[in-house]
């Protein structure tokens, strides 16, 4: 019995023993055969896990201004960490560093002090942390500095300074034509940016990198494996000297009328590009900023500046004249259940077609248009769109507005609507597509496409050049444009604008003011004040050569003025006058500044504070305070006074663009220049009127820049 346990022990024993032998060997089995014909697989997988490929964000590309002037650009920064445990740095090494190093980054960043940046970075040590992180936003100076520290100035693999570079999207001019340059971010695509976001984004590489603790992920070394090629440049129509007139004259003024929102659009007649748009809404009592682009995309009731589409119309088709006359009575016209009203109180009687857009008679427009059109509606409807006022061309910028006139099909057609149509009532236009039009009569009948951007550029050299685009030959006749150039002449000399007749120079244009429907209705409820209007003016100058054409429109004033000549017109009259001042080209002549005013000494081009100064002792009135720009261009004015428009000189060198110096002071001119590294040679004395490198260009430091003065 005994003999039989102890067997039974024995070969339990032998049982366990040849499990543990079959599982060793099975485990012997696995090791090899990972080891030999899975080893690739696995290191392989292996890798996958540690080591991969990090996208390397291109470069951004920058913005432009039509002269060169930077209006976005990414400026680089970098996230620097340093991997004090490679190999090369041993424990005497660091000891014998760490102390420096950690008194040189507490001196560049100012963010800790020595003994914190020393604590920080003898824990990094002792914990065997190979990406400690030392700042995160770190300028390219602050880069080339840490480069020479101690440790750090023996390289990557020696030194363990660890950096990444990062872009961060800048507005040189802050909110100067903001929402027009736009933006991109969380799916959101904005103005140029968000239009030609495809070609400024460029083209991003490739880095290998190695993920340790934490889910850090550290370069394998300091090369790109994959380098990044970097975004275009969008060389636009903006200029931002006349932006900075724009916005600034369009704020004072929406301020002083406490307005809802407010637009200015400056165009270019024969081309179409667009070379100021500003828009702002209120933000508080005394903030307005840019958070709609309403030139573009807000379809309104335009009210008095349609009229002149209307009376063209009926011009076009052979139905009046200048000279034909039509009877207003007392202003007030009854129209099946509604009544058609004037503006001047008792009306104006019998005046002529011309007289009816000057002193912009509602019932005289919608008398001549009933009478002719008033049996065939769609006809107006036809002649309308022939005319090409319902085109809504694809712009450079998301978001456009589309023109809304209906026909006599539309479910939304009455028996009032041709009446009402015919002043600008029951239909809706952006500002823009009203600017359209208007630019078109300036422009002898050719309709232009409104143009945002010029070039696409890379490294300086044009790959995509945009032309002017002529989107409706011809609008009217050449006899029915020179009628309505008369009509918009007369508004300024004799009707509702002759507060912007100007002495130097002609505008041509047209008054609106239109009630704002409320909940469907024009109609106040009994007791009660909340009317609100548009106030517009739109036109072009010098009337006798039409070289720009602008828009203003300024929505819900509330301070009791609402007439587009008052509210709207003094903003378009403010840019007219520094535009015309400003451009040499402009000008029938070119007459001596002493001629201006002979009240008035040569004051140069420069330094805004130091203009002040000037202008505070010599008792010269001088709003140098319109421009945001730290150097200004100064115009003379005829009434002893100067207006001044911003001068981007210290932005364009920043950024390695040759400013333009025409105009400027030796002594502002080469402090400026030079600071930038570029070499100037000087002839003459007096005033910069040539430099031998045209603004825009890029430089390098070196460069030689000739100027000449007299």
């Amino acid at each position: 019995m005994a003999v039989d346990v102890r067997k039974d022990i024995l070969w339990r024993i032998y049982l366990v023993y040849l499990f543990i032998f079959l599982l060793a060997g099975l485990i012997v089995v696995r090791v090899v055969k990972i080891q030999v014909s899975e080893g690739d697989f696995w290191k392989k997988r292996a890798n996958e896990l540690t080591l991969h490929y990090a996208n390397i964000e291109a470069v951004r590309g920058s913005i432009f201004d039509i002269n060169g002037q930077l209006l976005a650009t990414s400026l680089p920064y970098y996230e620097v960490a340093a991997d004090l445990n490679t190999d090369a740095i041993t424990d005497e090494i660091f000891d014998s560093n760490v102390d420096s190093l950690s008194y040189c980054l507490s001196n560049l960043f100012a963010d800790r002090t020595k003994a914190q940046y020393q604590r920080e970075l003898i824990n990094a040590k002792v914990s065997g942390d190979r990406y400690h992180t030392l700042y995160n936003n770190a300028s390219y100076k602050q880069l080339q500095k840490l480069k020479t520290f101690p440790l750090f100035r023996k390289g990557r693999n020696k030194g363990g300074l660890i950096y990444t570079q990062k872009g961060k999207r800048e507005l040189p001019f802050k909110f100067l034509a903001s929402r027009t340059i736009g933006y991109c971010k969380e799916g959101t695509k904005v103005g140029l940016e968000g239009s030609y976001d495809q070609q400024l984004t460029g083209v991003g590489g490739k880095r290998l990198v190695r993920r340790i603790a934490g889910g850090v992920e550290m370069p394998v070394n300091g090369e790109n494996e994959i380098e990044p090629q970097d975004g275009c440049d969008i060389v636009s129509t903006i200029d931002i000297n006349i932006q900075d007139v724009a916005e600034n004259a369009l704020c004072e003024q929406l301020k002083k009328h406490q307005a809802g929102w407010g637009c200015v659009v400056l165009m270019e007649v024969k081309t179409g590009e667009i070379r100021a748009i500003a828009n702002l809404s209120r933000i508080d009592t005394a903030t307005y900023g840019e958070t709609f682009n309403y030139a573009i995309g807000q379809s309104t009731e335009p009210g008095s500046t349609f009229k002149l589409v209307s009376l063209m119309a009926a011009m076009e088709d052979g139905y009046i004249d200048l000279n034909d006359t039509v009877n207003t009575g007392n202003g007030k016209w009854k129209f099946l259940t509604q009544e058609v009203k004037d503006s001047h109180e008792g009306g104006f009687g019998k005046i002529s077609v011309k007289q009816v857009f000057e002193k912009s008679s509602n019932v005289g427009t919608a008398k001549l248009i009933s009478a002719y059109y008033g049996k065939n509606p769609q006809a107006f409807i036809d002649r309308l769109c022939k005319m090409g006022i319902n085109l809504s061309p694809q712009l450079d910028i998301a978001g456009t507005g589309n023109a809304d006139i209906k026909s006599t099909k539309d479910k939304r057609w009455s028996k009032v609507s041709l009446p009402w149509m015919s002043f600008g009532y029951e239909l809706r236009l952006t500002p823009l597509q009203i600017l359209t039009f208007y630019n078109a009569v300036a422009n002898d009948g050719e309709m232009m496409k409104p143009r945002f951007v010029r070039e696409v550029r890379r490294q300086g050299k044009a790959l995509k050049a945009f032309e002017p685009e002529v989107i409706h030959p011809r609008v009217a006749s050449d006899a029915v444009i020179r009628q309505a150039r008369e009509m918009m002449e007369g508004v300024v000399l004799e009707g509702t604008a002759t507060n912007l007749k100007n002495a130097d120079y002609k505008i041509a244009g047209k008054t609106g003011t239109a009630q704002i429907a409320k909940n469907g209705t024009y109609e106040n409820k009994k007791g009660s004040w909340n009317v609100t209007y548009q106030a517009s003016f739109v036109g072009y100058f010098p009337a006798d050569n039409p070289k720009y054409s602008c828009i203003v429109v300024v929505n819900a004033p509330s301070q009791g003025v609402y007439y587009g000549n008052a509210v709207a017109g003094p903003i378009f009259k403010e840019i007219a006058d520094k535009v015309y001042s400003s451009l040499l080209d402009i000008h029938s002549e070119i007459k001596d500044i002493q001629a201006v005013s002979p009240k008035i000494p040569s004051i140069k081009n420069g330094s805004r504070k130091d203009i002040q100064t000037i202008c505070a002792d010599l008792g010269i009135a001088a709003n140098t305070n319109s421009s945001y720009a730290e150097y200004i261009n100064v115009i003379p004015q005829a009434d002893s006074s100067i207006a001044v428009v911003g001068n981007t000189i210290n932005h364009a060198l920043s950024n390695r663009i040759m400013p333009n110096v025409l105009g400027m002071g030796l002594k502002d001119a080469l402090y400026l220049l030079e600071n930038a590294g570029i070499r100037v040679k000087v002839f003459g004395k007096g005033t910069i009127k040539k430099q031998s490198i045209g603004s825009g260009t890029k430089f390098s430091r070196g460069t030689e820049l000739i100027l000449d003065l007299s």
